[in-house]
């Protein structure tokens, strides 16, 4: 059986819930829990990693993301 947004209510609620929801669902495993990612989430971490080493300097600081996000209203 496959599990829908609708059969939980989760499509009535707005985006930020959701996201807040995901952090619920994610904080309520035990931490043994082992998790495993979906194999497209391993392939688009690979992706990001090889653009990464090729190009390093493309990147921006986190402390820089973190300054710059702070200074918006």
């Amino acid at each position: 059986m496959e599990l829908t947004l609708e059969q939980f209510g989760f499509d009535r609620l707005s985006p930020q819930q959701r996201v807040e929801l995901i952090g619920l669902l994610w904080d309520s495993l035990p931490d043994d829990t082992p998790v495993v990612p979906p194999d497209w989430h391993l392939r688009e971490l690979e992706r990001r990693i090889a653009a990464a080493d090729a190009d390093p300097g493309a990147a921006e600081p986190w402390e820089a993301m973190l300054a710059h996000r702070s200074r918006k209203p």
